[in-house]
């Protein structure tokens, strides 16, 4: 005769075997409740030192993307990429690159436009390690101001 393991007990007294109890646990005292699990969110002595909404911009070897993330509640308020079907398309057509500067510079404008509709004013830019100012995030930040959005 094998040997097989015990068949896990749920809070609802339905046997199962080997199923994880992600959402389930029991108390101290033996009574099942369910877990909540919230989103994330920063402490709230780290927010009020952050800048609410932060630009964060991503160049690959085809594409150029740019977007703004709500910092408190860790959700993307406004994007732009030149992955976007329309996008695409459109500059395949005129043969125009989708990851050189211009494509950079065009990335911006829509991103400031999109914020601007969203009731965005003003956003800090995060940069990565080696990032500088030049080239293409030189052209999305410009682009930027010149859409009407505020840098902080």
């Amino acid at each position: 005769m094998l040997w097989t393991k015990p068949p896990k007990l749920l809070c609802n007294s339905s046997l199962v075997f080997d199923s994880p109890t992600p959402n389930r646990r029991f108390d101290s005292s033996g009574t099942c409740s369910d877990m909540v699990i919230p989103p994330p969110v920063k402490a709230q002595r780290i927010t009020s030192f952050l800048k609410p909404y932060l630009l964060r911009m991503h160049f690959s070897n085809q594409f150029v993307s740019a977007q703004v993330i709500h910092a408190p509640t860790a959700t993307v308020a406004a994007a732009a990429s030149s992955q976007e079907k329309a996008l695409r398309e459109a500059w395949t057509k005129s043969q125009q690159s989708t990851r050189d500067v211009s494509a950079a510079a065009k990335i911006g404008k829509i991103l400031g436009e999109r914020l601007l509709v969203n009731d965005i004013p003003a956003v800090s830019v995060v940069y990565k390690k080696n990032q500088r100012y030049h080239g293409k995030v030189r052209a999305v930040i410009d682009s930027l101001r010149e859409a009407g959005v505020k840098l902080l």
